[in-house]
């Protein structure tokens, strides 16, 4: 969240009710180095949500570092995610730890949303249709929407993609490139009532020159061998 104090309070309540049928859950809120009252307003919540963890960067680092300090900072084994500024509906998080609660085969990496009826700017939705087919062209990661913010994964899975700025549009190619399935559900959008947006097209597009370029450089270069042990003799354990 960076710079969203008016859109904290719906958003975590809203997220309580989603979660009301988990057995046990916690919210991690990530601050990216706001200037308005976020962290005071997230802090504030925590007298309502005990659940609520609230992680600050000192300096506005971007939503791939926020969403990859969230990750690290979660206990849980399963993590979702969702942007701070209300666009992306908490009650559609079922959809996302649906499908990872309910594998039994532990092939399922990534839980991925495509927004259905978005609540966007005309040249928004122009510019992230053509973003998007460019992108589905290049790396063949078989999703239309990688930019919705309501993704859910295994936070193991998460960890060991390799990190970059703006990588949180490039997941399910990142999934697919470590061997990892993808499941796809739609998901609703809603319109922005508080605050603005962080990005221009023109920024969008001049990043995502190289971010593509970069991620079909890191598929090309996976590792294409995993080890596997053949025999466990014991051993004593090292002491550190």
């Amino acid at each position: 969240m960076h710079n969203e104090a008016e859109a904290a309070a719906p958003l975590i309540r809203g997220i309580v009710a989603a979660c009301a049928s988990l057995p046990g859950y916690e919210i991690v809120a990530v601050d990216d180095g706001s200037t308005d009252g976020t962290a005071a307003a997230l802090l504030a919540l925590q007298a309502e949500a005990p659940a609520l963890r609230v992680i600050r960067h000192a300096t506005a680092g971007g939503q791939s570092a926020a969403v990859h300090s969230g990750v690290l900072a979660a206990e849980a084994a399963v993590v979702c995610t969702l942007d701070g500024d209300g666009q992306n509906p908490p009650e559609e998080l079922p959809k996302l730890w649906g499908p990872l609660l309910a594998d039994a085969t532990g092939r399922i990496g990534l839980v991925a949303g495509q927004r259905v009826h978005r609540q966007d700017t005309l040249s928004k939705r122009l510019a992230s249709r053509l973003a998007n087919g460019l992108r589905a062209w290049l790396l063949k990661d078989g999703t239309r929407d990688t930019g919705c913010g309501l993704k859910g994964f295994r936070r193991d899975a998460f960890l060991a993609f390799p990190y970059f700025d703006h990588m949180h549009r490039y997941l399910p190619a990142l999934a697919r490139r470590d061997g990892w399935e993808i499941v796809l559900v739609d998901v609703a959008h809603r319109e922005r009532t508080t605050g603005r947006s962080k990005y221009t097209n023109f920024q969008r597009a001049l990043v995502g020159i190289a971010d593509l370029a970069g991620v079909a450089w890191l598929i090309h270069r996976r590792k294409k061998a995993r080890g596997q042990e053949l025999s466990s003799p014991a051993k004593e354990l090292p002491r550190a």
